[in-house]
């Protein structure tokens, strides 16, 4: 199923995990209904701190609705890191980067392969 949209109470949520967890980074695995994400995991045993967060895929709740992450950049920067290119692929379709300062702004949205992706926002 194509990936539409994101709630905006799940986006508010992610904004404000980015900005209580600064300046460590936070990560968590995103879940889709009829095509909209609106839930996320937070997987035990993530580890994070300013540089890096760590998920521990084998810790991952089995489903068929899981569809890709998100995380946070301290930096503000709104672009895959080498590391995000490598760990997008593993979580899914759609994988949110969100940034300092944690706005309504201030995130997007990458496909496995680290391409842009336009994601609307659902009330």
């Amino acid at each position: 199923m194509k990936i539409r949209g994101i709630s905006a109470d799940l986006l508010d949520l992610l904004l404000r995990l980015g900005a209580e967890h600064h300046p460590n980074e936070f990560a968590a695995i995103l879940r889709e209904e009829n095509g909209i994400i609106t839930e996320l995991d937070l997987v035990p045993g993530t580890t994070s701190n300013e540089e890096s967060a760590s998920v521990f895929l084998d810790m991952l709740p089995l489903g068929t609705h899981n569809t890709g992450s998100a995380h946070s950049h301290p930096n503000g920067v709104l672009y895959p890191s080498d590391a995000d290119l490598s760990f997008f692929p593993r979580t899914g379709r759609c994988n949110l980067i969100i940034g300092w300062p944690y706005g309504p702004d201030d995130w997007a949205c990458f496909t496995a392969d680290g391409q842009p992706y336009d994601l609307e926002v659902v009330e």
